[in-house]
């Protein structure tokens, strides 16, 4: 018969394995804190704002049906007031402070590549939900991973409908930003491969406002297709009004990025216009179409692309996890590379760089106020339409 003392010593022995079981038990009743960052002011709050709501959504669509690994989620969302210097210092204090379990990326591929550096030194799996630079994926990262088609590919329907219909004139016109320089670089080389010939590629600094010089040279090269890429979606909207003011014809204009507000703010002069969005209401992606309504009863107001973007890399990630049963950064690194599956947003798949190969995206065209795809074929809506007789003359 052992002593009292000789069962302490083997309780007490045996202390460090209870007090990790028990720090297990204790895991488990803890929600997975998912630190992440969206421009809730600044520049890119427009598209910002809608991608926080997206990861929220999500948040409580997946807490809903039991979480995941059996611990619900929690994102904890931070604005990083569209400056890349915040958004570095916020996911380096969430990761070596904060202690957050894992980490979701921002807005954009400016912010994206300024705080890549941070989650590939930690070691933190990094799903962009909404950067789509190539050159981002070409520096040897091992955590990251894109979601978006890539931004060469951004403005390629306009192209393509463009070649379609015999235009041969084209110019594109980009904010001096890393996304739309390489956005605007692959409508130039994609129209160059066409026979099409580029009158105008030019770039221009942020925070411009006045954009007669430029469209001074489109009226003047007798452009047919004008591409334009930017990350504010104040340029377009400028764009379109001086284009009217100055009475510069063309036959099709077509942005690198579709919101609604651009047509809220633009009203008839919005018709005809198209614009890339990575995502539409209309598509045949599961579980889309509740996606809209629970957005729309949830926030008074219809997702952009944007918000399918968080919500559809939330998706991805939480299959990842529920795959590889662990939240360590190795397993989860793993899955999402083997991963091949359809979110809300669309088809995912990557290379060995996390690269997208999936996802190509739709062109919209705003006709009667409303936005409907008018490409690839195969999902559009409608048929393109075009001004009678011209852009200025609506």
């Amino acid at each position: 018969m052992r002593s009292p003392l000789g069962l302490f010593g083997i309780l007490a022995g045996s202390a460090p394995l209870f007090l990790l079981l028990l720090g297990c038990a204790e895991s488990q009743d803890l929600p997975i804190r998912i630190g992440a960052t969206m421009s809730q002011t600044g520049a890119y709050a427009t598209q910002g704002v809608p991608a926080g709501n997206g990861y929220r959504l999500c948040q409580e669509h997946v807490n809903t049906e039991g979480g995941v690994l059996g611990r619900t989620i929690e994102f904890e969302i931070h604005d990083d007031e569209s400056s890349s210097e915040t958004a570095i210092n916020l996911y380096e204090r969430m990761i070596t402070e904060d202690g957050v379990d894992l980490v979701m990326g921002p807005y954009g591929s400016t912010l994206t590549e300024a705080v890549a550096p941070v989650t590939e030194a930690h070691r933190q799996v990094h799903i962009s939900p909404l950067a789509a630079t190539t050159s981002i994926w070409e520096q040897g990262r091992q955590y990251l991973f894109m979601v978006l088609p890539p931004a060469e590919l951004f403005l390629a329907g306009l192209i393509e409908m463009a070649h379609e219909r015999d235009l041969e004139r084209v110019a594109v016109i980009e904010e001096d930003q890393l996304f739309p320089r390489a956005a605007g670089s692959g409508a130039a080389e994609l129209a160059r491969e066409r026979g099409m010939e580029v009158v105008l590629h030019e770039s221009y600094p942020s925070g411009t406002e006045d954009f007669s010089e430029l469209l001074a040279r489109v009226e003047e090269g007798e452009v047919q297709a004008l591409a334009m890429a930017a990350s504010a979606l104040d340029d377009f909207i400028a764009v379109v009004r001086q284009m009217e003011e100055a009475g510069v014809d063309v036959v099709m204009f077509g942005t690198s990025g579709a919101v609604d507000e651009f047509q809220e703010a633009l009203g008839p002069l919005a018709e005809y216009a198209y614009g890339l969005s990575a995502w539409e209401p209309s598509l045949p992606n599961p579980g889309n179409e509740e996606f809209v309504a629970a957005y729309r009863e949830a926030f008074g107001t219809a997702p952009s692309f944007h918000a399918a973007g968080a919500y559809g890399s939330c998706q991805i990630f939480m299959e990842a996890i529920r795959r590889a049963g662990t939240l360590d950064s190795d397993d989860l690194r793993r899955e999402l590379l083997d991963l091949e599956t359809t979110t809300v947003f669309g088809d995912y798949a990557v290379d060995e760089r996390g690269y997208q190969t999936a996802n190509q995206g739709a062109f919209i065209q705003w006709q009667d106020g409303e936005r409907v795809v008018v490409w690839p074929d195969d999902v559009a809506t409608a048929e393109p339409r075009f001004p009678t007789p011209g852009w200025a003359e609506r």
